[in-house]
């Protein structure tokens, strides 16, 4: 009988292994820009499975290190734990995306979708600051692509009661600091208090002892952003 080699073993076990969580960087053309993304794989990862899906911005520049920075702090390990594909793009050519940025969407989220096996072709989308900002923008003009949206901190930005009721049927779960020295406390509660009129599962959260840069929502307790994008997951109408 013949001895198998050691190499050839290790390579049968790799090959009949789940691929392990990842993230990987990548770049495509859409819209007439280039884009640069980052992607967040769960463990075990199948491509022929379906997943729920996190689009995430980040916040300031909304440049690649920021990127990186976020999804370390909110989204990485939760989301490779629970079984989430999350993809985070950085702002082409500078142009926030609230601003120029904008204009990739929603032929950025098509390529996704036909990429990645994400559930029921809608996603979760997040982020703090200009992220949280750019996500409730986003949302507004693409709602059939979504099915949450989780700003922390973050409000519409130009906002009107059209751009809001565009919204109305998604969850939404804001959050700011008690001691956020941009004071817009009040913006946020005003568009929640909008949106609950509307029979909409909004929610506005104070952070209490928390600055711009909240703690409460990072590391271990990312895990109550997940919690909204599963509570999200089962419908979102408060009446």
């Amino acid at each position: 009988m013949r001895t198998i080699l050691p190499a050839v073993i290790a390579l049968i076990l790799v090959a009949a292994s789940p691929v392990h969580a990842e993230l990987s960087e990548h770049t495509v053309r859409v819209a007439g820009k280039t884009v640069r993304y980052k992607v967040v794989l769960p463990d075990g990862y199948a491509p022929a499975k379906e997943y729920p899906g996190v689009l995430v911005f980040g916040g300031g520049p909304q440049t690649m290190n920021v990127v990186d920075n976020v999804l370390n702090r909110n989204f990485r390990a939760e989301a490779e734990k629970r079984g989430y594909i999350v993809i985070a793009p950085a702002a082409p050519d500078g142009e926030l995306f609230f601003e120029g940025g904008a204009r990739i969407f929603p032929e950025f989220l098509k390529t996704i979708l036909a990429t990645y096996k994400i559930q029921g072709g809608a996603f979760h989308i997040a982020g703090p600051s200009n992220g949280g900002i750019a996500a409730m923008h986003v949302a507004a003009a693409h709602p059939s692509f979504f099915r949450s949206v989780t700003a922390f901190p973050g409000y519409m930005w130009e906002p009107s009661e059209a751009k809001l009721r565009a919204i109305a049927n998604l969850c939404v779960f804001l959050y700011v600091g008690e001691f956020d020295e941009y004071r817009w406390h009040a913006e946020m509660a005003n568009e929640v208090g909008f949106l609950r009129l509307q029979g909409t599962n909004a929610r506005y959260t104070l952070e209490k002892g928390q600055p711009h840069r909240i703690e409460t929502l990072a590391g271990p307790n990312a895990k109550r952003l997940f919690d909204g994008f599963e509570e999200a997951a089962k419908g979102c109408s408060s009446r």
